[in-house]
């Protein structure tokens, strides 16, 4: 195990309920009747990429205008703007053992990646929440407008894998839906999974574990499916026995 991988939506932090908020936001200023419930935004996941998502939500809604291919992304980057003010306002806190995982890599010489759907921009405020030095712990971030196809498409991760120079079982990929675990297992790449208040329900067949999150020592996290079935935190000892496990199987 060389690498990990870090999906960002739902993995590093609860960021699906701010984007939800960020869409209406959009909506509303743009002069749309249209306002997504946190339901309705639960099944819309299912379509990964943000212009993807309206798109899809328009054509499948008899009453809404159609828009313009220009129009939707015009809406969509009026969407990150307001959903970037809401992270940086402090309303998207990170996730327990996030960080704590990262600084354990970084001291034990573990390289760190990103391999995500959600665009640049959202990535790179998001991580500077967590500090102004947090970036340059990254050794590449793949975006989903980098790369033909996003997820469950492997694109990002096969992209993150050529920029580290490694293979696919070199590295661990920790990813927190269904849509990214297909992403990782197409590629190749043995995969934890964190799920999210917005994927909670997902299935998750073929993950080295399914975590309810990567635990703290004052918060242990839960195992939901794995090796073990209490409550833990997860360290790179426990993480490098799991992928070994994987790959030997």
């Amino acid at each position: 195990m060389q690498a990990l991988i870090f999906d960002v939506d739902g993995v590093i932090a609860e960021t699906e309920e701010g984007h939800r908020l960020a869409f209406n936001r959009a909506f509303a200023e743009a002069g749309l009747d249209i306002e997504w419930s946190p339901e309705m935004y639960e099944r819309l996941l299912w379509v990964t990429g943000g212009k993807e998502r309206i798109a899809h939500y328009l054509y499948h809604c008899p009453e809404c205008p159609k828009l313009l291919d220009a129009d939707i992304a015009r809406l969509h980057k009026r969407k990150t703007e307001l959903y970037n003010q809401i992270v940086q306002a402090g309303e998207v806190p990170f996730r327990p053992g996030v960080k704590r995982l990262w600084q354990e890599a970084r001291a034990q010489g573990i390289r760190l990646a990103i391999a995500t759907t959600t665009s640049l921009p959202n990535v790179e405020v998001l991580l500077h929440q967590a500090g102004p030095e947090v970036l340059s712990w990254f050794e590449t971030i793949v975006a989903g407008d980098m790369v033909p196809q996003k997820k469950p498409a492997p694109d990002v991760y096969l992209q993150a894998l050529r920029n580290l120079g490694i293979e696919p079982e070199a590295a661990v990929a920790i990813e927190d839906s269904q849509n990214g675990l297909i992403a990782a297992q197409r590629a190749g790449i043995p995969t934890l999974i964190t799920p999210s208040y917005y994927t909670r329900s997902q299935r998750f067949e073929g993950a080295l574990a399914v975590l309810e999150h990567l635990g703290e020592p004052e918060l242990p996290a839960k195992v939901l499916e794995g090796p073990r079935g209490c409550s833990m935190v997860l360290t790179l000892e426990v993480l490098r026995n799991w992928h070994g496990m994987f790959v030997e199987a």
